[in-house]
């Protein structure tokens, strides 16, 4: 590959940005930084509140707040430091010189078979689709919308699910077809073998359920001129937000998307996220392929790439919408391999190793990535805290503090927390907050899985739907029935005393929010056995790209790769089956 070939302006035509891609991202606007400082500044006092000798209460529950605050604390003040570093474009000069002339000037025939120029010189493409048990109603979009994307590329299915009827809609599309003989190494194992077969310079990643937009490849190719540059990320976004679940997952991400992300890209510590990506080659190829030993293989591949020196790139345009987690099944399982990925790297491969070739700021920011989930622990801690004093008279600060004093400290972190959600989402989402608070048994098996050396197995996200959500949420019902039950005995206690508690307080809101939560599974599995999607839910976090699917014109070659099967990829099979659409 040769980046350094030149092209006479004349031979190439403008290609200007798809009016389609929406922007999530960009420098933060004067108003978010007076609330990250504001809420900067909450953080501080409430732990130098914490932290003074003179409030410190009984040892347990006072030990217990402050390791559970103490985790949400280090995370939101780099929250802070990061969304505040958010403000550069990753686009240069070289960017928009190569963008400008991707295509060659009279090109004709569809677009989706134009040539992509970086320098003058061809650069071949492949697009891969990973499924693993999707509908093939779901596979049919996005397969059909990425054989329409703007510059020619090859996409290829695939399909860990073994789908007889998958491969049948790849023919019929007129996309390459690709069924391992086993399953190892799960997504990382099935895109690692399409690379023994594909021999592109660059491949995108796509899940089956994500829709690429026509542009994805104008908007990403170009960051390509630069040949230390790993990786191109773009955003996830959903357009399936109509239970409290999908709600809360996907409002959830909408700020590590919108602020997070673009902060990590100033440190050259944006990582993948598994879809929506484009990589080079030659930099997997690098660090021995996708990373296979861990179902969070888009975590560890990206670290892998920074300590060999690679750069990563993160655009905040919406280039795909897919689906998020919609029941409680899929949302557990979801968290259950990202928490265990997390926890992997905290445990086998600590970023602050001197043995880690990473910049500083590359250090703390995988650090923060690998210790993330710790903070949907701290909750759990918090929810018992209450039951201390009510039932042992054990407080964590001294009976001197009113209800009132700990509330205005208290509210100077929560609050301010809450409205930086509140401007970055649009509005105040519940579900976010009611999800985050509640999913602490996910990550305490994903922590536990981790200390034990348990596989936690894999499912794609949008596969998981025949169990009932009952069964992932056991832990939560008990602990609901617990603080119920401690809510009674705090407000009996209080009224015979004449004196309202923090702890009764406390206790009730905990019994609130979980009670909130469990009565949305139940709204949510009745509307899923229904069939019937929630139409009174709010939009979405983010505007999604339109969803335009171009079919496949009918002047499009038909000179379509063949499709492979078991047999084929067998010593003893043939080499190739031809299928013409």
């Amino acid at each position: 590959m040769t980046d350094s070939t030149n092209v006479p302006p004349s031979t190439t035509v403008d290609a200007p940005p798809s009016a389609s891609a929406r922007a999530m991202g960009g420098a933060p606007s004067p108003v978010l930084t007076l609330i990250v400082l504001l809420s900067t500044i909450g953080i501080l006092v409430y732990s130098a509140f914490l932290l003074n000798p003179a409030h410190r209460g009984d040892v347990i529950p006072y030990v217990a707040v402050i390791i559970a605050e103490s985790v949400l604390v280090f995370h939101a003040l780099l929250s802070m430091w990061t969304i505040l570093a958010g403000s550069s474009d990753p686009r240069d000069f070289d960017y928009y010189r190569t963008h400008s002339k991707l295509f060659e000037r009279g090109s004709k025939g569809p677009q989706s078979q134009w040539p992509l120029l970086i320098k003058g010189t061809e650069r071949t493409v492949d697009v891969f689709i990973t499924t693993y048990g999707e509908s093939p109603d779901v596979i049919r979009k996005t397969v059909t919308a990425a054989l329409a994307m703007r510059g020619r590329h090859t996409t290829w299915v695939l399909d860990d699910g073994k789908s007889d009827e998958v491969r049948e809609l790849a023919a019929e599309l007129g996309a390459r077809y690709v069924r391992r003989l086993s399953s190892g190494g799960a997504k990382a194992g099935n895109i690692n073998h399409a690379l023994t077969l594909a021999k592109g310079e660059y491949f995108a990643i796509f899940d089956a359920d994500f829709v690429p937009d026509e542009s994805f490849l104008v908007e990403t190719v170009p960051f390509m001129v630069d040949p230390k540059v790993a990786f191109v990320q773009t955003p996830q976004t959903f357009d399936n937000l109509h239970t409290t679940v999908a709600r809360g997952a996907g409002y959830m991400q909408t700020v590590f998307y919108r602020f997070i992300q673009p902060g990590r890209n100033r440190f050259n510590a944006a990582f993948c996220v598994g879809t929506n990506v484009l990589f080079r080659r030659s930099a997997i190829e690098d660090v021995g392929g996708i990373y296979t030993d861990s179902k969070s293989e888009d975590v560890w591949t990206s670290i892998h790439l920074h300590e060999r020196g690679w750069r990563s790139v993160y655009i905040a345009d919406v280039l795909a919408v897919g689906e998020a987690p919609d029941t409680i099944e899929a949302y557990s399982k979801q968290q259950l391999r990202w928490a265990t990925g997390g926890f992997e790297i905290m445990m086998t491969h600590n970023p602050l190793s001197r043995r880690r070739n990473l910049t500083m700021d590359q250090r703390i920011q995988y650090f923060v990535t690998a210790t993330f989930y710790l903070t949907g622990i701290s909750p759990m801690i918090l929810l018992l805290v209450p039951s201390l004093e009510i039932y042992f008279d054990l407080r964590p600060v001294t009976a001197s503090i009113s209800v009132l004093t700990w509330f205005l400290y208290y509210a100077g972190f929560y609050a301010m927390q809450i409205l930086l959600a509140w401007y970055t989402l649009g509005s105040f989402r519940w579900q976010t907050l009611t999800l985050a608070m509640v999913s602490f048994p996910i990550y305490v098996k994903a922590l536990y899985n981790v200390l034990t050396g348990r596989d936690v197995g894999w499912q794609a996200t949008g596969t998981a739907r025949k169990n009932s959500p009952y069964n992932f949420v056991v832990p939560q019902i008990l602990f609901f029935l617990f603080l119920s039950l401690t809510s009674m005995v705090a407000v009996y206690r209080d009224i015979s005393n004449g004196v309202a508690t923090l702890a009764m307080a406390w206790n009730v809101t905990n019994t609130l929010i979980l009670g909130a939560f469990l009565l949305g599974v139940v709204r949510d599995a009745r509307l899923l056995r229904r069939g019937i999607p929630d139409t009174s839910a709010t939009t979405p976090s983010q505007p999604p790209a339109p969803r335009t699917v171009v079919a496949r014109p009918k002047e499009h070659p038909t000179d379509f790769p063949p499709v492979y099967e078991p047999a084929t990829l067998a010593s003893t099979g043939p080499a190739s089956q031809r299928n013409t659409p």
